[in-house]
């Protein structure tokens, strides 16, 4: 009788365990504000870098793909093709974005600098993608998010959750991406 009782409760905390973050399919993201850096802005007449605060109420609008990555080169390579495929799809930036939040609290010690300047060439070249730097970790905490690690969160333009998955994608799961984000756009 006892095991009978472990076993129910074990089941019962398990489906809570399989979802190691806080967004749920069909509600909005979970508010959550990044003021220590934040969204990096690009003056190309002066060709001058900054950065202004950014929260999740910013995220309305666009059909949009957020993906959440720790400073680290693995966790960028983690979801690498589905940015190739985004990049290749050439989805309307009017009413598509891609919202890069890198998680730099979460970087290797010293290289800070250059998970910088390579979101600044980023911005430079994808001028009308989001990159936002979080230095505290602050999305990553809102979220639930493990650390090292690549999210990936499709929203739809009212900036619902249409899709999640913390970890690289199969391949299979890119192309699930990718139709979904297709058929939100002819919404």
């Amino acid at each position: 009788m006892r095991l009978r009782h472990t076993v129910i409760a074990l089941a019962l905390l398990l489906p809570g365990l399989a979802a190691a973050h806080a967004f749920k399919l069909g509600e909005r993201v979970p508010a959550v504000g990044v003021n220590d850096k934040g969204e990096l802005v690009y003056q190309q007449d002066e060709d001058k870098f900054s950065y202004k605060s950014w929260n999740s109420a910013q995220l309305s609008g666009k059909v949009r793909v957020i993906l959440h990555i720790a400073g680290r080169s693995s966790a960028k390579e983690q979801n690498a093709a589905l940015i190739e495929a985004i990049k290749a799809a050439h989805l309307p930036h009017d009413r598509y974005q891609t919202t890069t939040i890198v998680n730099t609290d979460d970087a290797i010690p010293g290289t800070g600098m250059f998970v910088r300047s390579s979101l600044e060439s980023n911005k430079q070249q994808f001028p009308w993608s989001q990159f936002i730097v979080d230095s505290n970790g602050s999305a990553r905490q809102a979220w639930q998010l493990e650390k090292g690690g690549s999210t990936i969160v499709v929203l739809d333009d009212t900036a619902h959750v249409r899709y999640v998955k913390d970890g690289p994608l199969t391949q299979d799961e890119v192309q699930q991406a990718m139709k979904l984000i297709h058929e939100l756009l002819q919404k």
